[in-house]
């Protein structure tokens, strides 16, 4: 895996722009499409292969093709290409290994995705990551792959990694998985589903966050040939399918990535294009425009491209859970509107790469902003802005959200800039092309 830290400074200040920016970006490949297409790649039938297109390449998706790898996968990344070919071998069980000790850093997909995947193995396997992941919950997928016959047991405390799989393939029938922690564990679930001995059906228990993230999961198994019955809310239906098909697959550039672009439009009252996504998009995270639009921006949608247009700012009161991973991006902008902002129904971003609410409530707080912190959400209310030596609690969209900030404030420094590779290393050089 590439060494990330030594092409970062310990830390990076950001100049503001001298203008509004009219720029033209294309980011990079969905992460979250990318660890999914791997998965199901993987899981094609014997003596096949799927070649994937526009995948990105970060920390998290480099996790993946490694944890692959070890577990007896062929897989073979050409990053200059921003291409990964997947190749099962002559390999009948659906993991081709009986053994394999799996870190994975901090990539909650990758411990998620492959903690489910290894249950369809024969042998045993263990999974663990930094500090940080082994604070990060994982026992309701655990409870949903002992309900389908693996046994699977946590190494140090309970429900946290490191986490240990001893398993002869799944044996399907009826789960019940909690759906308030993270949709990933759901996800995780679903692409290992089709391979199980008996159809699984799946019902989820309490309320579903980042339900989007769970559609986009759906489509894609249907993309590779699964079929799944569901209402993507509350049951998930998954007959028996020996393997995926192999896909000649184009990754999506990522919408939670583009969500920065759009914020500097809106905050710079620039224009910014992002091009490669459009409106048949399958991230939830482009409806991160309609609440733009509803501060004042001017949006322009077409098949292929978006475009933003940055105007007099107001404040929303909005229910984020849908699209989680822009509450970042939405209090960075909320800093230049006229009133506050409100941000609701997200008490499941504490439990990512850093406890999100808090992170936001320290930090807008050291450059002016008035911010109420409560259980699931935040009120952030505007005030005149300064300079900070900002944290980024190794939190990759702490410090893109408020290298936002920095284009129109002087005296923003950002520590370990480095942590935006965990998905976006290219970050601040395209941040770089608005001048």
């Amino acid at each position: 895996m590439h060494d990330w830290t030594k092409d970062f400074p310990n830390t990076l200040a950001i100049k503001p722009l001298s203008r509004p920016p009219v720029a033209v970006v294309r980011v990079p490949g969905s992460k979250s499409i990318t660890n999914r297409a791997l998965v199901l790649a993987a899981l094609s039938a014997p003596n096949s292969g799927s070649q994937l297109r526009g995948v990105a390449r970060c920390e998290d998706t480099e996790v993946m093709v490694e944890a692959l790898q070890a577990l007896g996968f062929r897989v073979r990344a050409d990053w200059p290409d921003s291409s990964i070919h997947v190749r099962r071998g002559e390999h009948v069980n659906p993991v081709p290994a009986a053994e394999a000790n799996l870190f994975v850093a901090n990539s909650g997909t990758s411990m998620r995705f492959l903690t489910a995947l290894v249950g369809l193995g024969q042998g045993q396997y263990r999974l663990d990551g930094i500090s940080r992941m082994r604070e990060r919950p994982i026992e309701d997928l655990l409870s949903a792959l002992r309900q389908l016959g693996a046994e699977v047991y946590c190494e140090r405390l309970r429900g946290y990694p490191p986490v240990v799989v001893r398993s002869s393939g799944l044996a399907g029938g009826r789960v019940r998985i909690k759906g308030d922690i993270s949709s990933q564990f759901l996800s995780g679930l679903l692409m290992v589903a089709p391979l199980a001995r008996g159809e699984v059906f799946i019902e989820v228990d309490g309320p579903l966050v980042s339900g989007p993230f769970v559609a986009m999961t759906v489509a894609m198994m249907e993309q590779f040939g699964a079929k799944v019955e569901t209402d993507l809310l509350t049951y998930f239906k998954v007959p028996v399918q020996p393997w995926y098909l192999s896909q000649d697959y184009a990754v999506e550039p990522d919408a939670t990535a583009a969500s920065y672009f759009f914020g500097a439009a809106a905050i710079t009252r620039g224009e910014i294009t992002v091009q490669g996504l459009g409106r048949r998009s399958m991230q939830g995270d482009v409806r991160f425009l309609d609440i733009l639009e509803d501060m004042g921006c001017a949006v322009q949608r077409t098949d292929h491209e978006f475009t933003v247009a940055g105007g007099a700012l107001r404040g929303v009161d909005v229910d984020m859970n849908g699209l989680s991973d822009c509450v970042m991006t939405l209090a960075a902008v909320a800093c230049f509107a006229e009133g506050p902002t409100t941000i609701r129904n997200v008490a499941h971003v504490r439990r990512k790469e850093t406890d999100r609410l808090r992170a936001l409530a320290n930090e807008l707080s050291r450059i002016g902003v008035d911010v109420k912190e409560f259980a699931d959400g935040l009120t952030i209310v505007p005030g005149p802005l300064h300079g900070a030596n900002i944290a980024t609690y190794n939190d990759h969209r702490v410090a893109m959200s408020m290298a936002l900030v920095g284009l129109c404030t002087p005296g923003i420094v950002i520590g370990n800039p480095g942590c935006v590779a965990k998905t976006y290393p290219s970050f601040f050089e395209d941040l770089e092309q608005l001048r």
